[in-house]
């Protein structure tokens, strides 16, 4: 058994270069550093680290052992912050990644009523794609990602973790204004199957489910730009590049210079949910944080969908 308190006296002698470093970062000596160096070259039955004229050097067997003194020190703390926080969320922290329209539209609400509730708690948020945040999710660096169910990410990552719905994000049909098509009674897909279309690049889960929901209508939809990022995608619209579809999340602010239209039942949707790592037992500030995320999200379709868009 490989002792913890040696594993990271590893990791500083690793991090600072030399021996006589990490004492001082320690408040050890020298001698004593070495000495657990030592103990731990024999617990794991292979030279760690190698002397020479520049200081220590790490064996390939050192590198592995510091590689998994990083991710066990981690959990360590993260063990040690629930433990903190299991009388009450009286402290501790939580980490969080969301994507970029999810960021900018219930994140920002939800950690506002978070930290209302909960003040003690210390938050961390990042901007992370799904095939970003699954694999830190899964290797413990993050609590909770929010992701869209359809993504590849998502599903290569399903059996990893579980998921918490928050809610349906559908699509609207996005047209320059004054575009043939602006005024039409019940806008249909197919109406625009001789348009050129702006898309998401293959790396956005909307790619596919634009895609395949225009192949359900009976056509190809013929690409002409592809862009990631929705305000851009609302000025290429704007200047009759195409038409496009564009999520809700995505439509706070809309330009005067194009018309959104309901597609009803076609219209695809993302299905926008709450990851956690499977198996792990969730701190009580992931707990209430996910009960703020369901309960800002249950709220935001009712107050914001319906006023945006031309009814079909």
């Amino acid at each position: 058994m490989l002792d913890v308190k040696r594993m990271r006296i590893l990791k500083e002698v690793a991090d600072r270069g030399s021996f006589s470093a990490a004492a001082e970062a320690l408040s050890y000596t020298q001698s004593a550093v070495s000495q657990q160096i030592a103990a731990l070259e024999r617990e794991a039955g292979a030279q760690l680290v190698t002397r020479g004229s520049r200081g220590i050097k790490l064996t390939e067997a050192g590198e592995t052992l510091v590689k998994h003194a990083d991710a066990i020190l981690t959990r360590l703390a993260d063990a040690e912050a629930e433990l903190e926080a299991i009388r009450g969320l009286r402290g501790g922290r939580l980490r969080l990644a969301a994507f970029q329209t999810v960021g900018a539209t219930l994140m920002p609400l939800a950690i506002a009523i978070f930290r209302q509730r909960h003040p003690d708690i210390e938050l961390s948020i990042r901007q992370l794609e799904d095939d970003e945040s699954m694999p830190m999710l899964k290797g413990g660096d993050l609590d909770i990602a929010l992701t869209v169910d359809e993504s590849t990410a998502a599903d290569e990552y399903a059996e990893s973790i579980d998921t918490t719905f928050l809610l349906d994000d559908p699509m609207y049909a996005a047209l320059p204004l004054g575009h043939r098509l602006a005024g039409k009674t019940r806008l249909r897909l197919k109406d625009m199957a001789e348009e050129p279309w702006i898309n998401p690049t293959n790396l956005c889960s909307c790619s596919g489910l634009v895609r395949n929901a225009c192949i359900r209508a009976g056509f190809e939809p013929q690409v002409s730009f592809e862009s990631d990022d929705y305000q851009a995608v609302q000025g290429l619209v704007a200047a009759g590049v195409g038409v496009a579809l564009i999520p809700l999340l995505a439509l706070t602010t809309v330009r005067d210079d194009i018309v959104i239209r309901d597609l009803g039942r076609e219209a695809p949707v993302r299905k926008i949910s709450a990851a956690t790592l499977k198996g792990a037992q969730r701190s009580p500030a992931a707990r209430a944080m996910l009960d703020v995320l369901t309960e800002v999200s249950s709220e935001y379709r009712e107050e914001r969908g319906p006023s945006l868009a031309v009814a079909s």
